[in-house]
Parts: C-alpha cells; sequence; structure tokens
C-alpha cells in the first residue's frame, strides 16, 4: 500500500505491506526534483515503481542498509538507470542477501542486493543542494540529508519518537545521541525533520532536544538504580515496568533490555 503527501517541494510516499486488510509498518521515502530518498520494502517495490512511473528520479540515496530503506532499489534503479548511493559501511550490505528474522521477512521481506556507490559530502539535484551527514546510532554508515537554504533535514531513522521504549541490539543510544546533538548544531533558522516514520516535524530542534534529554535522562537513572546494586531486570522494572511486548512478536530483537544495556553504557 502507497500513500503520498506533499510538503512543501517534497514528495512525500508512505509505504506498507497490508496483512490481513491492515498496514503492518509504515516507511517513508521522499521524493524532491529527481532525487529519490530511500526505496521502502520489497513487498512495495512494484507500487513504487508503478507511482513514479512517468516522474523524474536521476539519483537515489540510500539513507543506510535496513531492508525497510533499501526493499525497491533493484526495480527503481533499472527502472530510471538512476545512481544509488550510500554510505560505504552500508554498501557492502545493501549489495549482497540479506540475513533477517521471521519478523522482518514477514512485514518486509527480503530486498534485491543492489550495487551502489559511496555518497559523496554534498548532493546536488534539480534546484537543491543536500550537505551528506553521518549520523551513526541506529545502524552504522546512516546517513541525513540537510538542505540548509530550506532547513529540510531527511532525518531517516535517527529520531522516530521523543520516548523510545525498545530499540535493536545493534543500536548505540550514545552515538545516537551524538548523532542528534550534530542535527541540532546545524546552522539554520528552521530545522525540519522528514523522519522515515512518516512524521514530518516542523519543530525539529525542540522533537531533538526533548529526545536527547529523555535519553540522558534514562541514563542518569538506570545508572543510578546499578550503582544501588539492582540487576538489570530489576533497573527494566523500575523503569519500565519490564519487558515491552514488542520484543515477543520481533523474537527478542526489539526489547527495552537493548534499551536499558544502550544507555548504561552512555
Amino acid at each position: 500500500m502507497i500513500e503520498t503527501s506533499r510538503f512543501e517541494d517534497v514528495v512525500q510516499i508512505r509505504m506498507s505491506r497490508m496483512i490481513d486488510g491492515v498496514p503492518a509498518y509504515w516507511v517513508a521515502a521522499y521524493l524532491v526534483d529527481g532525487l529519490l530518498i530511500d526505496t521502502g520494502c520489497s513487498y512495495t517495490a512494484e507500487e513504487l515503481a508503478a507511482y513514479l512511473g512517468g516522474r523524474k528520479v536521476d539519483t537515489i540515496i540510500n539513507t543506510h542498509f535496513h531492508e525497510d530503506h533499501i526493499g525497491g532499489n533493484h526495480l527503481i534503479k533499472e527502472m530510471f538507470k538512476a545512481e544509488l548511493y550510500a554510505h560505504p559501511e552500508s554498501i557492502p550490505l545493501i549489495g549482497k542477501e540479506a540475513f533477517l528474522h521471521p519478523y522482518q521477512e514477514m512485514v518486509w521481506g527480503y530486498p534485491v542486493p543492489t550495487e551502489a556507490k559511496p555518497i559523496p559530502g554534498v548532493i546536488e539535484a534539480g534546484r537543491f543542494r543536500y550537505e551528506v551527514l553521518e549520523t551513526p546510532g541506529h545502524s552504522a554508515g546512516h546517513v541525513c540529508l540537510f538542505e540548509k537554504d530550506k532547513g529540510w533535514c531527511f532525518s531517516a531513522d535517527i529520531f522516530s519518537r521523543e520516548t523510545l521504549k525498545f530499540i535493536r541490539p545493534e543500536e548505540d543510544m550514545g552515538q545516537t545521541v551524538r548523532s542528534m546533538k550534530r542535527l541540532l548544531d546545524l546552522e539554520t533558522e528552521r530545522l525540519i525533520l522528514l523522519t522515515s516514520v512518516g512524521k514530518i516535524i516542523e519543530d525539529g530542534r525542540g522533537a531533538l532536544r526533548g529526545c536527547i534529554d529523555y535519553l540522558e535522562d534514562l541514563s542518569a537513572r538506570a545508572k543510578g538504580l546499578k550503582n544501588q546494586g539492582y540487576i538489570m531486570e530489576e533497573i527494566m522494572q523500575k523503569l519500565f515496568g519490564g519487558e515491552h511486548d514488542f520484543a515477543r512478536f520481533t523474537n527478542g530483537q526489539y526489547t527495552t533490555d537493548n534499551l536499558v544495556r544502550s544507555v548504561l553504557e552512555m
């Protein structure tokens, strides 16, 4: 399923596989003057291609290598003969067959391995110029694109919500906070976050500050409990009331335990 909307000169393309008539998980791509930022999952690749037919796509950027961001790469790249770029740490993972857990296969599916080129420090596409910002934390090889004149920041998954309750095991909240602080320091009058979860946040600085404050406070509280002698299960219980139900659905991948362990290392 695909839904589209417009924000200023940007087209947002929200995509989700339908399971029993219900969207499983929305993820957003963005089209701006011939530049396509991410391509959704494999289950929506043909719908995305149909929507893009007749439009201009010269350049594709993958913000990172996760399967819900690269699933349309192969089809769209071949269809438009477009150049595909990603961070050097993401390129090998985009170019080989992915390992997916059952929930990932069900919700997003396997992307076709696709060759990508190293992303330059600046992308010029149509009327716009984007600074490429390295923003690790959600994953290695994660980038954001920043258009200074417009204040647009295509922030991918470095920010999803202000109060995280669970994360993947490889996510690093210390790196995430540092990456969000880098976005806060951008020299622009306005900072608009165009996120991969489908939110367009016009008060980007306020949202980033809220998330940073939340994670730093969570870290301090978790460390305080650990210093008092509480074990992980007790810390998680005191902070969140125990493990989140999402852990069971994702085979123990997205967990509150992962979040607590990560903030303890901040």
